[in-house]
Parts: structure tokens; C-alpha cells; sequence
């Protein structure tokens, strides 16, 4: 089992499957969206479309396109709105449903961006809990997927998700 958490770009990350922390419409936005779309090419785009968007929490699966990943899981992450709106099993089920679909695919290896943590504001130490304890609860059981990379843009995101795994795990 292994579980990795690196300060980088996800759109040049080597996986068999990438994460979009992706809005409802799926058509690309801001952030991380933007640029997975940016670096995928037109033809991510022309497959989302077909896809007629995604529910919050959902996930759904295309091609990878330009990208160095073989599939991009696209999930809209819980705008937060003071905590009381189901945002924390929103989160826990975009982690959950994304490891499904890589799961049912195959995959080995997957890279997660920090979903909801950017223009969404989801408390970031609250987000990295939440996904460190879904991402190391699956992958235990897990007959594909092994391999989980935390694919950070900042050094605060990289410090929370580390914090996150060494409270899961009791190692620092």
C-alpha cells in the first residue's frame, strides 16, 4: 500500500488515473479544472460534454487525452457553507466514488489535487482529514488500486495532508 503526498503540478503527474476536482457542468472552470482541460487538450472537453455534468460528490470517467494519466476522474467537490450542509460526507463521498471508478478500471496508481480547498473554501486541515481517512480505508481493501498520490499546488496544502496522514497513522 502505498500513500504519497507531493508538492506539484497533477496535470504532469504519471498515473493511470488523475483526479479533476471538477464543477457540476464538467465543461472546465478555474484552478485545478482549468488546467487539467488546458493540458488534456480539445478532446477532453468534446467527452465531457457528452457527459451531460455530475452531481456534487458524484465522479464520472473519460480518456486522458494530452495528459501522461490514462483516465481523468472528474468529481465536484462541496462548496463550503459553514459546515452544515452536508459538506464533510459531500468530500467523503467525491474521495469514495473517484477510487470506485478506479477501482472498476483498474487502476494501480491515482493522483488526487486537494478537492474543495481553492475557490470552494473547504477548511483545508478538515479536507485533508477527510481524505486521508477515505483514501487509506479503501486502498487497504482495494484489488487495484495501491498506489494514491495527494498532489499539492502550496506548501500549506503538502504540510495539512502530511499532518492529515500522520494522524490517521500515529507516524509523522
Amino acid at each position: 500500500m502505498g500513500f504519497h503526498v507531493i508538492l506539484g503540478d497533477i496535470t504532469r503527474f504519471r498515473a493511470d488515473a488523475i483526479v479533476n476536482a471538477a464543477n457540476t457542468s464538467l465543461l472546465g472552470g478555474g484552478g485545478v479544472d482549468g488546467a487539467i482541460h488546458q493540458a488534456a487538450g480539445p478532446g477532453l472537453l468534446v467527452e465531457c460534454r457528452a457527459l451531460n455534468g455530475c452531481k456534487t460528490g458524484e465522479a464520472k470517467i473519460t480518456g486522458g487525452y494530452n495528459l501522461p494519466a490514462k483516465y481523468v476522474i472528474h468529481t465536484p467537490g462541496p462548496v463550503w457553507r459553514g459546515g452544515g450542509s452536508g459538506e464533510d460526507g459531500l468530500l467523503a463521498s467525491c474521495y469514495t466514488n473517484c477510487l470506485i471508478l478506479a477501482e472498476e478500471k483498474r487502476c494501480k496508481t491515482v493522483a488526487f489535487p486537494s478537492i474543495s480547498t481553492g475557490v470552494y473554501r473547504f477548511p483545508l486541515k478538515r479536507a485533508a482529514g477527510i481524505a486521508v481517512n477515505k483514501i487509506l480505508s479503501f486502498i487497504k481493501a482495494s484489488l487495484y488500486v495501491k498506489d494514491v498520490t495527494i498532489v499539492c499546488f502550496d506548501e500549506a496544502t503538502e504540510a495539512a495532508y502530511k499532518a492529515a496522514y500522520g494522524e490517521f497513522t500515529g507516524k509523522n
